[in-house]
């Protein structure tokens, strides 16, 4: 399942590493994109909801800022044919806050796609959002809620005082919505991070304990937990590197690559997909920029395909495939990942996408 102040992220690592990491890729076969059709990932979100340290995408700048619809729909064939894609996870801090997310869900929903909401729980108490529950669950949005842990004080430390009730009272709404409750088809998953710079534990295990602790504590049911490896970049890497330790937990996630878990990364079968219509890998390459390049589909570097909804967006003449330069998802089967250092975070241990 699957982006933290730029200071010093990625120039405190060797560079050495990142051509090791796609060395291994290019001998696995697996730096290519799968033949499954790609899913798109849309970070929608606009607002910087809450102060916290992130472990994964933070949100957009906090302007109204969203990818052109209606390019998006004549570009992908979003609307004509379903098998272009069939997952769009809307990404953020708190995507629901976006004035155009209801309208995506909805419409995603009505296509037949299978629309996930990475929720971080406290969104849904927020004033104005009374009905977000009651709108999920209408349009069967899968839920991927961020819970760090089953306890307050770690929860609270994490994200500051007070968010671990707010977040049990958002998953007690929705289990009353049928979300996590076997044979309603309401998804409920929860995602755990690390507080600090080291691996998850074994997913299987920690599920267990999340699955007794919520319940005989709360009475809360889910269907899934994921296990996400706390990614060095941005406001984690400002984190540890404050605190001298970014180059060890470089090490840790280095010194525990397994290759095994390339197969299964998010970025051989997903799209993430900017606010402008930009392409890229996955959401930790869109919050480094690290654009697909435009060669990569014989294009030119510098110069559009066509006048059009790219004219709307000049940076786009210039940096990176859009979705405007694209015909269908399949145009980008079989093409190379962009890896960089902080894909060890993806590789180490049992994997985490």
């Amino acid at each position: 399942m699957s982006s933290l102040l730029s200071a010093p992220c990625l120039h405190v690592f060797p560079r050495r590493l990142a051509p090791v990491i796609g060395a291994v890729f290019r001998s696995s076969s697996s730096q290519k994109r799968s033949v499954d059709l790609p899913d798109f990932n849309t970070d929608v979100d606009v607002h910087t909801h809450r102060l916290k340290r992130p472990e994964r995408p933070p949100p957009s700048p906090a302007r109204h800022r969203w990818v052109g619809l209606e390019g998006l729909r004549e570009r992908t064939e979003l609307q004509s044919s379903p098998m272009i894609f069939s997952l769009l996870p809307l990404l953020g801090g708190a995507p629901e806050l976006n004035p155009q997310f209801r309208y995506l869900a909805a419409g995603g929903s009505a296509l037949g796609k299978k629309v996930l909401d990475r929720c971080n729980l406290t969104v849904l108490l927020e004033p104005g959002q009374e009905d977000l529950p009651d709108f999920l669950t209408q349009h069967r949005v899968s839920v991927v809620a961020s819970l760090p842990c089953y306890s307050a004080k770690n929860v609270n430390m994490q994200r500051g005082k007070g968010v671990f009730d707010k977040s049990i009272q958002a998953l007690l709404l929705l289990n009353q919505r049928g979300y996590g409750k076997p044979g309603t088809g309401l998804e409920l998953d929860l995602v755990y991070n690390p507080l600090g710079g080291f691996l998850p534990p074994p997913q299987h295990e920690l599920e267990d304990k999340y699955r007794q602790e919520l319940w005989d504590t709360f009475g809360i049911e889910f269907n899934k937990l994921y296990t996400v490896t706390n990614m060095p970049i941005k406001r984690f890497a400002d984190f540890l590197y404050r605190r001298n330790e970014l180059q060890d937990y470089m090490n840790l996630l280095v010194g525990n690559f397994n290759p095994m878990s390339v197969k299964g990364l998010m970025c051989r079968n997903l799209l993430s997909v900017n606010w402008d219509g930009r392409l890229y890998d996955c959401d930790f390459n869109q919050q480094l920029d690290l654009t697909i390049p435009r060669t990569r589909l014989g294009l030119s570097a510098k110069k559009p395909t066509k006048e059009g909804p790219s004219a709307m967006h000049p940076d786009l003449k210039t940096k990176g495939l859009s979705v405007y330069d694209i015909t269908s998802t399949d145009d980008l089967l079989g093409s190379r990942v962009v890896t960089d250092n902080h894909c060890y975070g993806c590789t180490a241990g049992m994997g985490s996408s």
